[in-house]
């Protein structure tokens, strides 16, 4: 992967993500972080974990002071809330070390049937994240995908949703509500129309 990145000059920006980066023991995190830093046309590391909502006292002080040596280098922390159950004292505690280490925590969420799919719910837990300073940052729709059609909601109704919470709360706490469009196509934004 680093090799990749290297040769590819056109990438600005790297992805941590895909099995957990935090699962790795932090020298290895380490090892990737100074590679990639070591790369001069790398203006940007993610790392996407779901770390702070499942396994919060994994974030601990020694992976904090690891992680602020690359801040410069302008690291970003993306996690996966869902629901506002899930923002416990202890995830909340976790993103606040992330956060006291300069290192910026946002959010992605999945629509989910049943469990998000709920003006309110949504409300309540983008409020949430507001709370421990952690910014909403997609909403995804629901990927096709075998073995999850059960939790897939209607566009239209996510839409409504997304039309509602714009009219209601701050912009702050909205994410933007995309799809993933399969193939490596991009995001496509599914942004309610309204001239009222």
């Amino acid at each position: 992967m680093v090799d990749y990145v290297s040769r590819t000059k056109q990438i600005r920006e790297a992805i941590l993500s895909g099995g957990d980066p935090l699962m790795l023991n932090i020298e290895v995190l380490e090892w990737f972080l100074h590679s990639l830093k070591s790369i001069p046309h790398v203006e940007a590391i993610r790392i996407g974990s779901r770390i702070p909502v499942v396994l919060p006292m994994r974030i601990n002080q020694d992976l904090c002071d690891m992680l602020k040596k690359y801040r410069p280098l302008s690291l970003w922390f993306l996690t996966q809330f869902n629901h506002p159950r899930e923002v416990t004292p202890d995830a909340a505690e976790a993103c606040e070390l992330l956060l006291g280490a300069g290192i910026p925590v946002m959010n992605q969420s999945v629509l989910l049937k049943g469990v998000n799919d709920s003006y309110e719910v949504m409300r309540d837990f983008l409020y949430c994240l507001q709370r421990i300073s952690v910014k909403p940052y997609y909403l995804f729709q629901c990927e096709p995908v075998k073995g999850v059609d059960h939790f897939r909601v209607d566009i239209w109704k996510g839409m409504e949703i997304m039309e509602k919470l714009w009219r209601n709360i701050s912009g702050l706490c909205l994410p933007r509500y995309v799809f993933d469009l399969p193939g490596g196509r991009g995001k496509m934004p599914l942004q309610p129309f309204s001239f009222l």
